[in-house]
């Protein structure tokens, strides 16, 4: 079929997405989607361009693989419509959906629902935006209920059960106060016994709990030390006498109810609720192998004091000096100095098991009675973690003899500046398709829905003056609006940073190529560790290890020719590690 303007029949994009609960709780299955939106595509007389899903991905963000698709083809150009089966499969948020649809536009491409009405008159889309953001503030209000909830319970001294309680408690039968646990507070006495009696750092508490194989409070084997130290300083197990918890009451933190109720007899620990607001969005980049990573980044902010609520909890039975002792003795920790026998491991985070994908971890060993010094080694960290069987990588490599041979390989790598010149223009191309289009471009449209909910700020303002709206709903929509504002400003703060170290990395191209070759022989023969490592960070260096012992290795200056150490090792090693 050709089209009158002669560029052939109209072509559509499909997308579905589906999060693992929605397709369980709600009917949603990615199969139903896809059909629905082809027998559109078929009725409208669309070609399809493409047909791409998101599943298991949720709608609170617009980073996502299938999304990020989408923007890509749109940003190529020649798709005339992006078409999903519900405008929430797009995004949850109303101004997620304006955001992209502004974007869309300036390419051509229209972004549309199956739940539309067809109706693209002012009024039609006012009516589209009403019912979107009625969704979110549903979803808004539900969040908002369930927190005030929450508030309540607190305020009336009661726990909020989580997933997790705190070491040494468990929730009484009704799930809403502690009960001390024996078996679990036991243990931490004894952190509490160790740094104020007996002056242990937390690295040495650390050391002790998993030689003397206790879990931790997830139940694994190796203890972090900001558990630990998180521990110490947490309220819950500080006991508090009568007066003092009437103090708290007297600043509003406890209920008066709450405090009248205590036993002047007794004390209680604290545990605070409401002392932090967290927010998490979701950011992409590349992962270095040309493709992209997705994690989430979660912002944690302190609420002023004068909004905690304190809730009473039994007394852990850990004396007050422990407390105090252990707390003025973590107060002013500092990193101790090198001790002797220190030395910089330069393929530290560079360096694999090949076998099982772990990072190898460092260790050393004394040459012997006679002997001064140390032999340094890398090894697989696996089989001391999970078991003797979980990795055959079973012995270490020597430090200097593998750092040598890397070394080796990269700076004859080095000195060809054509393959480093090939290498970093694979990198540019990279940075240039995780942006997804033209980020100025991105950025403007982002820049203008900022004003929007500026616009949008005031005419509330301006609605509460004339006595439009109350100072609830005043509240309720500014709060709202904020998230937007914090949400596209995260979008905009991603976009914003790829853009600019892919201007960095066009800009420095030259400079890098000629800055390796003004150093050669003489500057790359004297590099340090410390600056033998950063270069392997720069060039995206991933060294991995064989069962047969011998290396590879990929890069942004390893793209062509492949692996480069494949003919080295094997590596001579008289470690054998001992496994627990």
């Amino acid at each position: 079929m050709q089209m009158a303007n002669g560029r052939g029949p109209k072509r559509a994009i499909l997308y579905a997405r589906v999060s693992t609960n929605e397709q369980a709780t709600s009917g949603y299955s990615l199969a139903q989607q896809l059909q629905a939106l082809r027998d559109h595509a078929a009725k409208e007389g669309y070609g399809i361009a493409e047909e791409i899903v998101d599943p298991g991905q949720s709608g609170a963000s617009l980073e996502r693989p299938g999304l990020d698709r989408v923007r890509e083809l749109v940003a190529a150009g020649g798709i005339d419509l992006v078409i999903a089966q519900d405008i929430d499969r797009i995004s949850r948020e109303p101004w997620h959906h304006e955001f992209l649809r502004s974007l869309f536009e300036d390419h051509g491409t229209e972004l549309r629902s199956l739940d539309d009405d067809g109706d693209d008159s002012p009024l039609g889309e006012f009516v589209r935006h009403i019912r979107r953001g009625v969704a979110k503030l549903e979803k808004a209000d539900i969040v908002k209920r369930s927190q005030r909830g929450k508030l309540q319970k607190a305020r009336e001294g009661k726990v909020i059960a989580s997933r997790k309680t705190k070491y040494g408690f468990k929730l009484n039968e009704s799930s809403d106060g502690y009960r001390v646990d024996e078996d679990g507070m036991t243990v931490v006495r004894r952190i509490f016994r160790m740094v104020a009696s007996e002056g242990a750092s937390i690295h040495r508490v650390k050391k002790t709990l998993e030689q003397a194989r206790v879990p931790t409070p997830d139940g694994e084997r190796y203890w972090s030390k900001k558990t630990i130290r998180e521990m110490v300083l947490n309220d819950v197990y500080k006991p508090h006498t009568f007066s003092e918890m009437q103090g708290l009451g007297a600043e509003g933190l406890l209920s008066p109810n709450v405090a009248d109720k205590l036993d002047p007899e007794k004390r209680y620990g604290v545990w605070w609720f409401n002392k932090q607001r967290y927010s998490r969005i979701r950011v992409s980049e590349p992962d270095g192998e040309g493709g992209t990573r997705y994690r989430w980044r979660q912002k944690t902010v302190p609420k002023p004091r004068a909004e905690w609520v304190a809730v009473p909890v039994p007394d852990s039975g850990i004396a007050r000096k422990w407390v105090e002792g252990a707390r003025e003795a973590i107060k002013n920790n500092e990193p101790r100095p090198a001790a002797s026998g220190y030395r910089y491991w330069e393929l530290a985070g560079v360096f694999y098991c090949g076998v099982c994908g772990c990072r190898m971890s460092k260790t050393r060993r004394g040459k012997g009675r006679g002997y001064a010094g140390y032999y340094h080694y890398y090894f697989c960290p696996t089989r001391t973690n999970k078991g003797y069987d979980a990795c055959s990588q079973h012995r270490g490599f020597r430090a200097e003899q593998v750092e040598a041979q890397v070394w080796e390989e990269i700076r004859a790598l080095l000195v060809n500046p054509e393959r480093l010149r090939r290498g970093l223009d694979a990198m540019v191309e990279e940075k240039r398709r995780a942006l997804r289009g033209d980020p100025m471009q991105q950025i403007a449209t982002g820049s203008a829905k900022l004003d929007e909910l500026e616009d949008k700020r005031v005419r509330f303002q301006h609605a509460y003056a004339e006595g439009a709206i109350n100072l609830e709903d005043l509240r309720a929509r500014l709060a709202e609006l904020e998230d937007d504002r914090e949400g596209l400003l995260s979008i905009l703060d991603n976009i914003k940073g790829q853009a600019q170290e892919l201007e960095d990395l066009e800009r420095d191209r030259d400079v890098l190529l000629e800055g390796y070759a003004g150093v050669i022989p003489d500057r790359l023969d004297a590099m340090t560790p410390e600056e033998r490592h950063g270069t392997y960070k720069m060039l995206k260096l991933r060294v991995a290890a064989s069962a047969d012992r011998k290396l590879t290795a990929s890069g942004i200056i390893l793209t062509d020719e492949g692996p480069f150490l494949s003919e080295g090792g094997p590596f001579p090693s008289d470690l054998e590690l001992a496994c627990g």
